[in-house]
């Protein structure tokens, strides 16, 4: 194996997250109101099968043993479980999961599982079908939670559930959403609302800061659990009395990114050492051949040259990232 992938701080990267697709069918305010607007007339080009071997094969090689595959809606690719299984047959990666509007897993879900798929989120901004449509732009709640069931009876222990934070619109269902978690093996995730370049208003309006969450919590007898290397940036907590877990994630806290430990692949072959900030580095033309590893794991390192110590989230920089679905969320 070679060197461990790692940055001027000492972090090393565990964790990818390889996006497939920026087509996403969700119109949700805080990433897509307007639907999906594609930047180009032409189709777009997202990264092959072969070229997502190569990337994750590069990537295992130094170390990775996670990767999710995000989107977009990753599962609008008609080849999204080809793309599963691909990740899955690298060799040292132990975690393959994907996030997902859940619009397809009802049908889908024993087949990705079947495929490799070991860990899987969904993204569920409220349990009032009313709520969830003003907030998604579509009228999916009930498929949704029919997609949920069925990835238990497919076999998954536990489901991760996104939910964005959006004040005035889903966050006062802090107790509907704990009676939902207390006898089902769910890991509620509540996602504070992130700023980008395109969602300023929408920031000011309806921003609110998970710590008033993590008080309650902690108020209440629960307990923080502690990371294992390749988890994500969630602060979880359990309860004695709760099956499910609620995770918190919090980028505007003071060291948020000092444990960072994942970076990012583009729908397009960029590497992107943050959510927030740069262009990317191109990647692409090194994904052609199986031959030009050596290549592609040079640049990727000297990408990481320039992974800068933090997000500056808090000093209102938002960086050049247009949506979170340009890269993956």
């Amino acid at each position: 194996m070679a060197k461990q992938f790692e940055d001027n701080f000492h972090r090393k990267f565990y964790y990818l997250r390889l996006s497939v697709t920026d087509v996403c069918n969700f119109k949700c305010t805080y990433c897509l109101p307007d639907g999906y607007q594609p930047a180009e007339k032409k189709k777009p080009s997202f990264l092959t099968l072969e070229e997502i071997q190569r990337v994750t094969g590069a990537f295992a090689e130094c170390g990775t043993t996670k990767v999710r595959i995000t989107g977009g809606e990753p599962s609008l690719r008609r080849d999204f479980t080809d793309i599963i299984r691909t990740v899955a047959e690298q060799p040292g990666i132990t975690k393959v999961a994907t996030t997902t509007n859940g619009y397809r897993m009802a049908k889908h879900i024993q087949e990705w599982r079947d495929a490799g798929l070991t860990h899987i989120n969904v993204s569920v901004d409220s349990l009032d079908p009313k709520m969830f449509y003003q907030i998604t732009g579509e009228n999916m709640f009930h498929q949704v939670m029919s997609g949920i069931d069925a990835a238990f009876d497919a076999g998954f222990e536990q489901v991760k559930i996104n939910t964005v934070l959006l004040k005035d619109l889903n966050s006062q269902e802090l107790p509907k959403f704990l009676d939902w978690i207390k006898t089902r093996p769910i890991q509620l995730r509540f996602i504070e609302l992130m700023q980008t370049g395109e969602m300023n208003d929408l920031f000011n309006h309806h921003h609110v800061s998970g710590v008033s969450i993590r008080n309650h919590l902690i108020a209440n007898g629960w307990l923080l659990k502690v990371k294992s290397h390749n988890d994500g940036p969630a602060q979880v907590f359990c309860h004695p009395d709760f099956l499910g877990e609620i995770g918190l994630i919090m980028p505007y806290e003071k060291d948020f990114c000092q444990s960072c430990n994942r970076l990012r692949i583009s729908a397009k072959g960029k590497l992107h050492l943050c959510l927030f900030g740069e262009q990317g580095v191109d990647l692409r033309d090194l994904l052609q051949a199986d031959d030009q590893r050596p290549a592609l794991i040079d640049r990727i390192r000297s990408g990481l040259d320039q992974k800068a110590v933090g997000h500056f989230l808090d000093e209102g920089k938002t960086g050049q990232t247009p949506h979170l679905a340009s890269i993956g969320g």
